[in-house]
């Protein structure tokens, strides 16, 4: 049985969850209780040095990385496919993994992070404009590659739009508005 550590804020979390509920795979859900510290804890640091969500048992062996845990998934469980069988789709998806982690994730989190858990005062206004410019031209990047598809990869829903997903789904949040293939392959995801 699969048992995966997650927080239901957790963006990353979520898109493991999204995963297992394509795939149709049971899991145990073990909330780690952040706010409390939980995720500090020796006991839970045994388990991912990091002290982050999610991390996944799958009978002793431990994954603690959002993208390796989907690629695990998806090797493990390849019954409904989430990435297409040639090689050049699956390099595809795994650009789009990354590209998802590197040029949109770390900006949403420095622009929702302070406006869900933080008092304006504390805001980093800079920050978050430029995190803001970042997205902007990710998605600007995205929208040729978008134009007249649904989807990024061998058009079908894959695993970089169970990447993307918990992500996209702060746009209105983060005052961002994607450009028209983006916003209808955003809509298509949620």
């Amino acid at each position: 049985m699969l048992t995966l550590h997650h927080h239901p804020l957790s963006t990353f979390a979520r898109r493991v969850r999204i995963a297992l509920l394509e795939k149709g795979l049971p899991a145990e859900l073990v909330e780690v209780d952040m706010p409390a510290g939980a995720h500090r804890s020796p006991a839970y640091r045994a388990l991912n040095p990091y002290g982050r969500v999610p991390t996944l048992e799958d009978d002793g062996f431990v994954l603690y990385e959002s993208t390796a845990i989907l690629d695990y998934l998806e090797a493990t469980h390849p019954t409904p496919p989430l990435v297409p069988a040639d090689a050049r789709g699956r390099a595809l998806v795994a650009m789009h993994e990354k590209l998802c982690d590197l040029q949109l994730a770390r900006q949403t989190g420095a622009i929702i992070f302070p406006k869900r858990f933080l008092p304006k005062e504390r805001w980093d206004a800079a920050a978050m404009a430029q995190a803001k410019t970042e997205i902007d031209k990710h998605l600007a990047i995205l929208e040729p590659q978008l134009a007249g598809k649904e989807w990024l990869v061998a058009d079908r829903y894959s695993l970089a739009e169970v990447c993307y997903t918990p992500f996209v789904d702060f746009f209105p949040l983060m005052e961002v508005t994607p450009p028209p293939a983006v916003a209808a392959w955003t809509a298509r995801m949620l």
